[in-house]
């Protein structure tokens, strides 16, 4: 078996289960392997009710005085019952699981494994796993993983799936070390193949931590050695689109309502002098949320086109890409510019996509706006001199290096608004082609917070209420599409949706949105949102990116803890994009000290800097399972916050071992010669950074 096998070539994997794993983008033995457990379950010896804190996931062993009671509520199947740990009572709630009917019943004892909810006096479980207790003892002390999941693909499905992939791929078999033998040594590390498996499967903690080390360790090498040695290459290489300034972006730049920032005055300069200076441009853009970035891209765009070039905007959603043709076509009727914009998505039908790519190959277009599909074989740029690519940390390594392909050489502007503290920054991109708007526009007011328990969730609904007979909206952010198996007491869109309904007023209009329906369906929702029509929205992440609906006053994030502080700062951008003042309502759905204090650093400030640099300090080297920032270096498991340390250490071995072999031809280098070799598609360029 091999890593590019479709996973229905696993045993116990049929065409059904399949679109389960491709839900959650597995399609390959490779993705399947890399899809790495998002934590670890130990199954400790069953405890006393008395014993457990609140909202800790516990085994419990439970004798039933009654039989469970099910009822149909909009054809949902919903369980109830009481079991009895001989000192103490809990009500368990289970959810379309009609299956238990003839399990759970009068006197019989089983163990129940769950998250403990202790409320007013009683303790309550929602959907507890069951055990037997020969089930059980077979589990205990040991690690299991705990992989994150969709409706309808079970842990048990998942682990199975990973252990036959990795025991019948022949390149984990054949995995030979590829690192300095002293690198190795040096840093204690875990042979690769080895850390592959405990990845999963890990005989302890001790286990897990070195194999994470390893795994981590090689992410971050060979992202810094592909980056220290294209940098050199990228300095010198001249461009196939020479440009000089034009009067066109001055009047422009002259003509808008607003004027720029000083910090976006100043990159618009950086970026004016790489495009008129014979180098190619290879620049990253690092701004807040709201700092204006998207104008820069256009003023960039003007330029190329008055310098009779295609520009190509590839945005990461198609909901972003559609916003962006739209404020384009906006300006250019506004403006009369010379923009001839075409948008290319892959929800357009075949007959539209093969007209758009005769327009492209014609150079009837001078500005192609769309997503992945901007990248496909069919399309022919004769004339592309730009590419940007926006929320760049969304798109693989190989999407970004395809698009900038698609113009012999030409130049890289990269927009992301995940602010890196400068330290890392300086070790990720050197100091060189990084330039930063840290200015948001005068008029924009800030947006005012509060963090607060689950008990506040009434008074914030009546404050949402209070918003929307004002002629604002509302965004409600959860962290889940829908319920998942071992996710209990998380919020999911789905539910909350109908509960917000039966909760608000019956003229507030509620919808949902989120990233598993047709982009059709969300770009119909999203219109509606952004005429007004729909008052409150229920969604995941999916909207986390660029979406500007200057309308929205209020967003409440549900479980905010369970999010990065990158990203519940990128959700916040999502208001405060009009003239009214804004809040942000965070939710935290724990009672634990650490989480509240990390939240509280939203409640101090707005600047995403700041920010990032407290939840670097906060944090530290030290936390297995940090909570995964949506950010600039979307990396499978290295996190540049919790493991800065080793960052900066890898990045002081990765300059030794260039600065004593910058083409790695020594005899030391030459597992790491091929290795690079064998997969320089998987890599990241410096160009597409």
């Amino acid at each position: 078996m091999k890593y590019s096998d479709d996973i229905i070539r696993l045993k116990g994997i049929g065409e059904k289960t399949a679109k389960l794993f491709h839900r959650m983008g597995i399609y390959t033995v490779e993705d399947l392997i890399f899809h790495y457990p998002r934590d670890y379950q130990v199954f400790a010896p069953p405890v006393k009710m008395a014993e457990a804190s609140n909202g800790e996931t516990v085994t419990l062993e439970l004798f039933l005085p009654a039989a469970f009671q099910w009822k149909k509520v909009r054809n949902r199947s919903i369980g109830t019952g009481v079991g009895s740990d001989g000192e103490s009572q809990i009500f368990i709630t289970y959810f379309n699981a009609s299956y238990l009917k003839n399990k759970l019943t009068r006197g019989s004892a089983y163990l129940f494994r769950g998250k403990i909810r202790l409320e007013k006096g009683r303790y309550y479980m929602d959907q507890p796993k069951i055990y037997t207790w020969e089930e059980y003892q077979e589990k205990m002390g040991q690690l299991q993983p705990a992989y994150s999941l969709t409706a309808g693909l079970t842990n048990r499905t998942v682990t199975k799936a990973v252990e036959q992939a990795l025991l019948n791929c022949e390149e984990w078999a054949s995995m030979e070390e590829y690192l300095p033998k002293d690198i190795v040594r040096t840093y204690e590390l875990m042979p690769g193949k080895e850390a592959l498996y405990r990845i999963h499967f890990p005989k302890d903690w001790e286990d897990l931590v070195l194999a994470r080390k390893r795994l981590v360790f090689d992410e971050f090498f060979l992202f810094l050695i592909s980056v220290r040695r294209m940098k050199e290459y990228n300095e010198g290489l001249g461009t196939d689109y020479p440009m000089i300034e034009t009067a066109w972006t001055k009047r422009f730049e002259e003509a808008l309502p607003y004027r720029l920032t000083k910090a976006q005055s100043r990159v618009w300069k950086e970026i004016e002098r790489d495009l008129s200076s014979g180098k190619c441009m290879n620049r990253l853009v690092q701004g807040d949320v709201g700092s204006g970035k998207t104008i820069l891209a256009f003023l960039a765009l003007l330029l190329t086109v008055s310098n009779g070039y295609q520009g190509a905007l590839m945005a990461p959603t198609e909901i972003l890409a559609a916003q962006h043709f739209e404020q384009i076509r906006d300006l250019t009727r506004r403006y009369d510019l010379p923009f001839q914009p075409v948008l290319l998505t892959g929800s357009v039908n075949a007959a539209g996509k093969r007209e758009i790519y005769r327009q492209i190959q014609a150079g009837e277009v001078n500005v192609i706006i769309g997503t992945h599909a901007l990248i496909q074989d069919a399309v022919s740029y004769p004339n592309l001199a730009l590419v940007i690519t926006d929320e760049q940390h969304r798109f693989g390594v190989r999407q970004r290096e395809l698009l900038g392909q698609k113009g012999g050489e030409p130049h890289v502007l990269v927009m992301s608004a995940t602010p890196i503290p400068r330290t890392l920054a300086i070790i990720l991109y050197g100091d060189l082609h990084l330039s930063v708007v840290n200015e948001l526009p005068a008029e924009r007011l800030p947006v005012k917070n509060c963090v607060v328990g689950t008990s506040y969730r009434p008074k914030a609904y009546e404050f949402i209420v209070k918003e929307v007979r004002k002629g604002n909206q509302a965004f409600v952010i959860c962290p889940m599409v829908e319920a998942g198996e071992e996710e209990n007491g998380l919020e999911n869109v789905t539910d909350y949706g109908d509960r917000l309904r039966a909760r608000l007023p019956r003229d507030i209009h509620v919808e949902i949105l989120h990233g598993k329906m047709k982009s059709a369906d969300k770009q119909r929702i999203m219109d509606a949102f952004g005429a007004g029509h729909i008052h409150v929205l229920v969604a995941t992440t999916v909207i986390e990116v660029g979406i500007n609906v200057p309308n929205a006053t209020v967003m409440m994030v549900e479980n905010a803890e369970r999010f990065g502080l990158a990203q519940l700062h990128q959700l916040r951008g999502r208001i405060g994009r009009g003239e009214k003042q804004s809040y942000c309502i965070f939710i935290n759905g724990s009672d634990q000290k650490k989480s509240m204090d990390r939240l509280d650093i939203l409640n101090r400030s707005n600047d995403g800097f700041f920010i990032a640099e407290e939840d670097l300090k906060l944090r530290g080297p030290g936390d297995l399972f940090g909570l995964r920032q949506s950010g600039a270096m979307e990396f499978k498991i290295a996190d540049i916050y919790q493991d800065a340390e080793l960052l900066k250490m890898v990045s002081m071995t990765v300059d030794e071992l260039l600065a004593g072999d910058p083409n790695l031809e020594t005899e030391r280098c030459a597992p790491l010669r091929g290795y690079l070799h064998e997969n320089a598609g998987k890599f990241i360029d410096f160009r597409s950074i």
